[in-house]
């Protein structure tokens, strides 16, 4: 009797399951979960993954697989509404638990409700938690059969859990082609051999990166919204979001209500919106509540792997959870190599619930997170992590024993590093690393005397210390800024004593770490070159700043050093008379700011005065003032004594050659503050004051002023004896000059000069044939350097033998190439000229796009065009090449 009452169930069930009125429980056949959703109002149609689900009609199996709130459903549902030639069978799969007898009726009621005839021996189940395998094969060969494959969307699929629905499901998949296309929208991986279908190119994928909105997408939904947003808004808010479509929606709405959308938008607190409602309902209240409080505390991490996960959550097992997160789309992204990050604005929500929560565990989670960082070596984490714990005794003596204090000057961490210690204060600690970081973050800023006060108290506490190798970092770091001072103060004692201290501390030190921070050994080195050149010790100087030009080439972080070494090497060769040399040194100072993306204000300047030095003397006055106009603006922890005479004697030369004296006088009267006197600046402003005392016709007066001048150095020996030629003392000029050997120590630039006071000399002892003979050596080699400004300084007396030695020209023009160089193949637009005289002046590219008003990349097209033009690969040829060929 119980059998057949059994058997009678059984017919009844299935009975009323063909006529679609009753599932296997008995109750109706909700129609909402074979309805296709319709989109909003404001939904967006993205081209780009409509026709990437076009595969779909072309793979047996398509996989839409995306976190909660990333648009899936509403793709699928509008990719299914352009095409209504389709038969497309939809399904929303019910709530976990969902048994196998009642999969398969739903399933089978979707492909009745979208026309496919289903013949009798194709049955609904009658046990709701089972079905057998018969039923699968049936439909198999139905599908199978058919001339039009159906497409089959199971939406939610994450809901389905069970093995034996995704077996069943795969083995109707296997056996139905060609007749069966199903798609599967998910937030989770199914249970299907994915990798067989990847494998044999029959599998179409769609996953969260590209269901991400781009910015032009973005910009077409707030424009939807009725929101016309700046790009750079627009570019925030899908940065803050990564794409996330919610998100976007949901942050437009909120946007729509308020009078300034762009500041709603700029402020938008996720943790206060509609945002964290969903997320807390869609994401943290499904999971349970271990993972919950894993999620909690991993919230304060930006980027982490398995250590910083362990170390602020506690658990072993922190590594694996964070993967099934991943793989159930929970908002925790996988970035590679174990690394895994929060969304944003699920981040922001996490920390805002672990606040209200766990009231003071985020500071103690901090300190974990960044004591873990630092074991690690991963040192710009476990800085921020300390930093945010308000631990800055741990924070400052993680950069100093890194020895990373260099990166408050150079590199690209310099702004971060300086905005993160400004948070410290002055009670921040009182250890010898608080101190020493509070010292550079006044010298990076310019305050010598703050910085010196800091610098001396850390030194002092160092001193406290008995284990010396406890603070060898720390002495190293006192050694570095010790260095700077000195620099900046003009006391080459004090910078040669320091860096002796970092090469005899640099031993005890792991060779290994030392290596990891080239910038530390290239400022040392930068700062001893600068204060050598200022103390007149041109070759130890030398030696110093190529050693500093050659550390870490090519590496961001010791980019600054590198651009002020080469370009105070350029300075050099000017000061020696080289101005070809020193040109191309400067042109490649300039080159090294530009690879390395340094901000004008960020590099040392020192090459713009270099040009506009050269400038002068190819009596290119107009260029010089523009150079000179930019030189001013330099990193302030270089704005040494060097910079600052090296512009006032440039200034004061420029007045010259316009023939002001008198303003020339001015800009080096005032001279330059330091602790020791440079004889090379003292012995040049003293020939500047010399020349302007001639102009005004003051001989006697010049040469009082020649004791100042040191003749150790060929270019101050060679000025005085044109003093002294000036003041009517032709032989001691003669004799000054003989006794120096000016022509086998100096550049053309001095034995032009020196030339000249020569051929002076012998015109005045009426020796016209000595005379032209030395004139036409100097024409001769000023020509190939490019150089007016000697004969044109030279006075009257010249004239004739300039006729008679260039009789088209009354002094040479710029140096040509032996024979001329061909012309441009093409000829070169106005508007490339323009970049090329800009060019020529030494500024950047973003200050020519700035000055021209477009943008740097249609800079960097002119710059291309006009490379291509002149036959040239570089910057500084491409000058050199429109200098000969007029073109400037």
């Amino acid at each position: 009797m119980e059998h057949r009452a059994g058997r009678h169930a059984r017919h009844r069930v299935e009975t009323h399951g063909r006529d679609g009125v009753h599932d296997p429980h008995g109750d109706p056949f909700l129609r909402t979960r074979f309805a296709v959703p319709a989109p909003p109002d404001t939904f967006l149609r993205r081209q780009r993954l409509a026709r990437h689900l076009d595969g779909a009609l072309r793979t047996p199996l398509t996989l839409v697989n995306g976190c909660a709130g990333a648009g899936k459903t509403l793709l699928v549902a509008d990719w299914v509404a352009t095409r209504p030639e389709l038969p497309v069978a939809w399904l929303t799969t019910d709530a976990d638990g969902q048994g196998a007898g009642m999969f398969w009726a739903y399933l089978l009621q979707a492909l009745r409700t979208s026309g496919v005839p289903l013949p009798p021996d194709i049955a609904f189940p009658a046990d709701a938690n089972r079905v057998g395998d018969a039923l699968p094969a049936r439909l198999a060969a139905l599908l199978g059969g058919r001339d039009r494959p159906v497409v089959l969307v199971l939406d939610e699929f994450d809901r389905v859990t069970a093995p034996e629905i995704a077996a069943q499901l795969e083995f109707l998949l296997r056996h139905s082609a060609p007749g069966l296309r199903l798609v599967l929208v998910t937030r989770t991986e199914p249970l299907l051999p994915l990798h067989r279908y990847r494998a044999a190119g029959e599998l179409t994928e769609i996953r969260d990166a590209e269901l991400a909105f781009t910015p032009g997408e973005a910009a077409r939904l707030m424009e939807a919204h009725g929101l016309r947003l700046s790009p750079a808004a627009v570019r925030g808010i899908v940065e803050r979001t990564r794409g996330w479509a919610a998100g976007l929606r949901l942050c437009a709405l909120a946007a729509e209500q308020a009078p300034d959308p762009e500041l709603c938008l700029k402020e938008f607190e996720a943790d206060r919106s509609a945002v964290a409602d969903f997320l807390l309902a869609e994401v943290l209240k499904r999971q349970d509540a271990a993972t919950q409080e894993l999620l909690l505390r991993v919230s304060v991490l930006d980027r982490f792997g398995p250590r910083p996960a362990t170390a602020v959550t506690g658990r072993a097992d922190a590594e694996a959870v964070l993967a099934r997160l991943h793989r159930s789309n929970a908002f925790v992204q996988h970035v590679g190599h174990g690394v895994y990050r929060l969304h944003p604005l699920f981040a922001e929500i996490l920390r805002a619930h672990l606040r209200m929560r766990r009231p003071g565990l985020e500071p103690e989670l901090h300190r974990r997170a960044a004591v873990s960082f630092r074991a690690a070596g991963a040192l710009p984490e476990a800085l921020g992590h300390g930093a945010a714990a308000g631990d800055w005794e741990f924070t400052a003596s993680a950069l100093v024993d890194d020895l990373a204090l260099g990166q408050f000057f150079t590199g690209p961490r310099a702004g971060t590093l300086a905005a993160l210690f400004s948070r410290m204060g002055q009670r921040g600690g009182d250890g010898p690393a608080p101190e020493l970081v509070r010292a550079a973050a006044r010298l990076s800023c310019g305050d010598l005397a703050g910085g010196a006060v800091r610098l001396r108290r850390a030194r002092q506490l160092t001193r406290r210390y008995d284990d010396v190798a406890d603070t060898t970092a720390a002495r190293m770091g006192c050694a570095l800024l010790e260095a700077l001072t000195a620099r900046l103060t003009g006391t080459p004692r004090r910078a040669e004593d320091a860096v002796r201290e970092a090469e005899a501390l640099r031993g005890l030190l792991p060779a290994e770490l030392v290596d990891r921070h080239p910038e530390f050994f290239a400022l040392l080195l930068d700062h001893l070159g600068s204060a050598r050149l200022w103390a007149g010790d041109f070759a130890g100087a030398r030696a110093a700043l190529t050693r500093a030009a050659a550390t870490g080439p090519g590496a961001a972080v010791t980019a600054l050093p590198r651009e002020d070494a080469l370009a105070r090497l350029a300075l050099l060769d000017v000061l020696h008379g080289r101005p070809g040399r020193a040109e191309r040194r400067a042109r490649e100072a300039l080159a090294e700011t530009e690879r390395s993306g340094l901000a004008r204000p960020a590099a040392s300047g020192v090459e713009r005065l270099v040009l506009a030095a050269v400038a002068v003397e190819r009596e290119e006055l107009a260029q010089a003032r523009a150079l000179l106009d930019t030189a001013g603006e330099s990193h302030p922890a270089l704005r040494d004594p060097v910079l600052e005479a090296g512009r006032a004697l440039i200034t004061a030369r420029l007045h010259l050659a316009r023939g002001e004296p008198g303003a020339a006088r001015q800009a080096v009267e005032l001279g330059v503050p330091a602790d020791t006197v440079s004889p090379w600046a003292r012995g040049e402003a003293a020939l500047v004051a010399a020349a302007a005392d001639l102009a005004e016709g003051r001989p006697q007066d010049a040469a009082a002023l020649l004791p100042e001048v040191p003749l150790d150095q060929p270019a101050c020996l060679v000025g005085a004896a044109r003093v002294l030629l000036a003041a009517g003392r032709p032989g001691a000029a003669v004799r000054l000059l003989d006794r120096a050997a000016v022509d086998e120590r100096a550049g053309p630039a001095v034995t032009v000069r020196a030339a000249l006071v020569r051929a002076r000399e012998a015109d005045r002892a009426g020796d016209t044939a000595a005379a032209r003979r030395l004139v036409t050596r100097a024409v001769r080699e000023a020509h190939r350097e490019g150089l007016r400004r000697p004969l044109t300084e030279a006075g009257a007396w010249i004239r004739p033998y300039l006729t008679v030695t260039t009789p088209r020209h009354r002094h040479p023009p710029p140096p040509r190439a032996t024979t001329s160089p061909p012309p441009p193949v093409e000829e070169l637009s106005g508007r490339e000229r323009d970049v090329l005289r800009r060019l020529a002046q030494a500024m950047s590219t973003e200050e020519i796009a700035a000055d021209l008003y477009v943008s740097v990349n249609t800079v960097k097209t002119h710059l291309k065009n006009a490379y291509r033009k002149l036959s040239v690969g570089r910057r500084n040829e491409a000058v050199r090449r429109a200098r000969e060929l007029d073109l400037l």
